[in-house]
């Protein structure tokens, strides 16, 4: 009897369960996509995230949209899903319960639980942040431009790739939120210019010559208020130091030395806008290949019998998975060039025969270090009474200019 009873339970709970499950899709369902909205996938990371949130936000500010109620309300979307995505807690309920389960923890719902969506934005961009109608920055002047290296390889440069890079910046303090003051109420006006930032300033000239100067107030600094109590986070210097993430995307056939701008993610300040982080790609030396605009070049060394002949070998391709072929029929004297057309680096924007560059070979002769006796003879034998005519010596020649100069005088001839 126990045993039926302990199963009728199990078989209750699990039910229950189902039930649960069910309804807290269904009410999922009905609700925001936030991961949607901000065009993220579920499992994306925090960093992942902010990243988008940043890049939207920027992109739909209403002062950016005047007159765009869509632009208006994706900016509020945009600020409430990630309110809750960034949030562990609140991304853990929004998970089990969507939009529903949060309303129901009184931790949003309708609006009425999130915080003013500029107030969100201003957490990223600084203080209060405003765009003129042309998408410029207002009365601020503009930070310096931070600029950093990036080493890569010769491989990412050639396929692309997607690097994440942490850096330092100086950021809005988010306590007094760059006042540099403990509270509002710490915020006094200034006695010596009663707020208005400058003092006259008189100086005697002469018997009844006065002049009277205009200047910033010294006591504060021009801005017409002073810090009573500063704030216990940045000390009343108004910004913190703080770690930031950049996703840096690297086009297929970018060169060495291209530089990536992230407009406004430069140090933050209240009394100006953030400059650009400058990415700037560095290449890493790579083993087999030299790069020279869209072409690579490589260095390959033969033996002595090799280059009289013939030989087929094989050199790693840039992508690090196929294969070249090597192939000769005749003779290879020192310097040759072989050029590989279409086998270089991608060209962007371009389709068909141009789409790549060529890869060139170079190839070296490796002589003998000695030759014995008998050898001599034997080589003696068969070169020694060879025709003048039978011999390339213009061919030598130019390989030595080509080999003295850097150039590809000296073409393939299979």
């Amino acid at each position: 009897m126990a045993l039926l009873l302990r199963k009728a339970i199990l078989l209750i709970l699990a039910v229950a369960l189902c039930v649960a499950v069910l309804f807290a899709e269904a009410v999922r369902a009905d609700g925001k996509d936030y991961y949607k909205i901000l065009g993220v996938s579920r499992e994306a990371s925090t960093q992942e995230i902010k990243r988008q949130y940043k890049t939207l936000s920027r992109k739909h500010h209403p002062d950016k949209n005047p007159g765009d109620e869509k632009a208006h309300e994706r900016f509020i979307e945009l600020a409430e899903a990630y309110e809750v995505l960034s949030d562990d807690e609140k991304r853990e309920i929004y998970n089990r319960y969507g939009e529903e389960g949060l309303k129901n923890q009184g931790g949003a719902g309708g609006g009425a639980g999130f915080h003013d969506p500029f107030d969100i934005f201003a957490q990223f961009f600084g203080g209060h942040v405003r765009f003129d109608r042309r998408g410029g920055a207002r009365a601020k002047p503009r930070g310096p431009d931070v600029h950093i290296n990036v080493p890569v390889t010769l491989l990412e440069l050639y396929g692309g790739t997607e690097i994440e890079v942490d850096i330092s910046k100086q950021m809005i303090c988010p306590h007094c939120d760059g006042s540099g003051a403990a509270s509002p109420d710490d915020i006094e006006t200034c006695s010596t210019c009663s707020g208005s930032g400058v003092r006259i300033v008189k100086q005697i000239l002469g018997p009844g010559i006065v002049q009277q100067m205009q200047t910033t107030c010294d006591a504060c600094g021009g801005k017409g208020k002073k810090v009573a109590r500063p704030c216990p986070r940045c000390k009343g210097s108004r910004v913190h130091a703080d770690a930031d993430n950049l996703s840096i995307r690297v086009e297929p056939g970018m060169r060495d030395g291209e530089e990536i701008t992230f407009e406004g993610e430069g140090d933050q300040h209240p009394d100006h806008e953030p400059g650009s982080v400058v990415v700037r790609l560095v290449q890493q030396r790579h083993a087999i290949y030299e790069r020279h605009g869209d072409n690579l070049h490589a260095e390959v060394t033969v033996t002595l019998l090799d280059a009289l002949v013939g030989f087929n070998r094989t050199i790693r391709h840039v992508d690090g998975k196929s294969d070249i072929d090597l192939r000769r029929q005749g003779v290879t004297p020192p310097g040759f060039v072989q050029t590989l057309p279409g086998k270089g680096m991608p060209r962007r924007g371009q389709t068909g025969r141009e789409r790549a560059g060529d890869v060139r070979v170079t190839y070296w002769i490796q002589f003998p270090l000695s030759v014995s006796e008998s050898e001599k003879v034997a080589l003696a034998s068969l070169f020694g009474g060879w025709d003048d005519a039978k011999w390339d010596g213009s061919s030598a020649k130019a390989a030595a200019r080509a080999a003295t100069k850097g150039s590809s005088s000296v073409h393939d001839e299979l």
